[in-house]
C-alpha cells in the first residue's frame, strides 16, 4: 500500500548548493504548470522564503506558515494563500524555519511531519481547498531535517544544476541522501529528474558542463535547459513569476517547455497513455 496520497503528485525541489536556480525554478516551474491547466501548490520550506516573495506573498501577509505546520500548531491547508497566477497557491515560509529543527528533533516523526501534513491535506477534501494534481516543495540550500521532511514527503526529486564547473560537485551527496531516504523513509522516492540552469551558449563552459552531465547521468536529464536570462533574474523583484512578467522572454518558455516535458515524464512514469 502507497504510504503517500495518490493525488497530488509531489516533487521535491532540492540540490544543497546555493545559487543553482532551485527557487527560481520552483516558482517558475509552478506557474508554467498552472498555465498549462494543473493546479499547482508551491510549499516553501526554506527559511529565506524567497519562494513565497517571488510569488507576491509580503512578508506581513504571512501569519500562518510551514513553520506553524512543522510544528503542528496548524494544519496545511490554513496556511495556503492564492497567488496572481490562475490554478496556483503557495504555502508561505518565515525565517521561524531556521529554529524548527530544535523544535521537532526529539520527535519521534521528525522525519514525516510534512508528509503527514500533505496526506492530511490530500485526505481532508476541505471545500474551500482545490483538488491539486501537484505539489512542488522548494527546499532549503541544505541536507538538514527540512529537506529530509521534503524528500520523505514526495514521490519524486527534482534536481536543478547550475551550468558552471563544479556542477557534479556535491550531486554525489544528493544522490546518497536520496538513497538512504529511499532505504529508510520513503522506499517511493525517485529521481524524476535534472534540470540544467544558468545556461549560457556563448559560454563554451556552459556546453561542455551540458555535456559531461549527460555523459554521467543519461536520460535522468531533461531535454529542457534553462537559459541563463535577465527576465528571469528581474522577476522576483517584482513579486511576480517570470511568466506573468514577460512570457515571451527565452526563460519562460523555457519553463513551459519543461513542464510540458515533466507531464510527458509523469505519464511515462505512471503508465499513463498520452
Amino acid at each position: 500500500m502507497s504510504i503517500l496520497p495518490q493525488s497530488p503528485r509531489v516533487l521535491a525541489l532540492a540540490n544543497q548548493k546555493g545559487g543553482v536556480g532551485k527557487t527560481t525554478t520552483a516558482i517558475n516551474l509552478g506557474t508554467a504548470l498552472a498555465a498549462i491547466g494543473e493546479r499547482v501548490l508551491v510549499i516553501d520550506l526554506d527559511p529565506q522564503g524567497n519562494a513565497s516573495t517571488g510569488l507576491g506573498i509580503d512578508r506581513r501577509d504571512r501569519d500562518l506558515s510551514t513553520y506553524d505546520v512543522m510544528t503542528g500548531e496548524c494544519s496545511l491547508a490554513e496556511t495556503i494563500l492564492d497567488t496572481d497566477v490562475p490554478r496556483l497557491w503557495v504555502a508561505p515560509s518565515t525565517m521561524d524555519l531556521l529554529g524548527v529543527e530544535l523544535e521537532i528533533a526529539a520527535r519521534p516523526d521528525r522525519a514525516h511531519r510534512l508528509r503527514n501534513a500533505i496526506s492530511a491535506m490530500a485526505q481532508s477534501r476541505e471545500e474551500a481547498l482545490p483538488d491539486f494534481s501537484y505539489v512542488l516543495i522548494d527546499c532549503p540550500p541544505s541536507l538538514n531535517l527540512l529537506t529530509i521532511n521534503a524528500l520523505s514527503a514526495s514521490h519524486s526529486i527534482l534536481v536543478p544544476l547550475q551550468c558552471e564547473f563544479f556542477a557534479l560537485e556535491g550531486l554525489s551527496q544528493l544522490l546518497s541522501t536520496v538513497e538512504q531516504v529511499k532505504a529508510a523513509l520513503n522506499p517511493e522516492l525517485s529521481i524524476h529528474g535534472i534540470v540544467l540552469t544558468m545556461f549560457d551558449s556563448r559560454n563554451n563552459l556552459s556546453n561542455q558542463v551540458v555535456a559531461d552531465v549527460r555523459e554521467t547521468m543519461g536520460d535522468a536529464v531533461y531535454e529542457t535547459v534553462i537559459p541563463r536570462n535577465v527576465r528571469v533574474s528581474e522577476a522576483p523583484s517584482y513579486g511576480k513569476p517570470a511568466l506573468l512578467y514577460d512570457l515571451k522572454c527565452s526563460g519562460s518558455q523555457a519553463y513551459l517547455r519543461l513542464a510540458s516535458e515533466i507531464i510527458q515524464r509523469e505519464r511515462t512514469l505512471r503508465g499513463v497513455a498520452a
